[in-house]
């Protein structure tokens, strides 16, 4: 086992957490064609792409982002990102992207997951998380919701499919600070 890697039950399955490597390029490109199209809009740039994942890797190396990789044996099951900007203006905010596979829902493996990326913000200090998806990923908002996140903005029209129709995008914040107060209920670690 690697040193950023640990196993971690789900129902009857292991799921296996690491951070993204080099090595993870194609299990993740492979992740990202299976998902539904619709899944994707919420991310700036489609990573479906090989060029998008190979950026995502360097922005990793850069210190810009922190991904963590759910496997299920070979495949790529969920990810997570945290995406900062500790040079900007906005260093104390951070992107959380979240995303799992169609058959891996309402098995817990989101809100595990979640509950890392909450984690891991507040032992980096992050005061603000968003989090950005299409209001009718009902799911998703309740399972962030239920995680202290709260509605900050609707943005009308704000991204397009592939066949041209536009999407809403909700944008959910949560005040990491405060959410320190809430662990007890969020059933996360006291940080170091």
């Amino acid at each position: 086992m690697k040193e950023h890697e640990h196993v971690v039950p789900l129902g009857d399955k292991s799921i296996t957490l690491r951070d993204f490597e080099a090595v993870d390029l194609g299990a993740v490109l492979d992740f990202a064609n299976a998902l539904p199209r619709h899944d994707l809009l919420f991310l700036s740039r489609d990573i479906r792409h090989p060029k998008v994942i190979a950026a995502w890797r360097d922005a990793i190396a850069d210190g810009m982002i922190k991904t963590q990789l759910a496997y299920d044996g070979n495949r790529v099951v969920g990810s997570t990102a945290i995406v900062s900007d500790p040079l900007g203006w906005s260093a104390h905010v951070a992107d959380i992207r979240l995303l799992i596979a169609e058959d891996y829902r309402g098995l817990g493996l989101g809100r595990l997951l979640l509950k890392q990326c909450i984690e891991t913000t507040l032992e980096d200090r992050i005061e603000k998380l968003i989090a950005r998806m299409t209001p009718d990923q009902r799911g998703a908002i309740a399972l962030f919701e239920e995680m202290g996140f709260r509605g900050e903005a609707m943005l009308r029209d704000h991204v397009k499919d592939a066949d041209g129709n536009l999407h809403d995008l909700a944008i959910l914040s949560l005040n990491v600070a405060n959410a320190a107060t809430h662990r007890q209920m969020l059933g996360l670690a006291d940080p170091d």
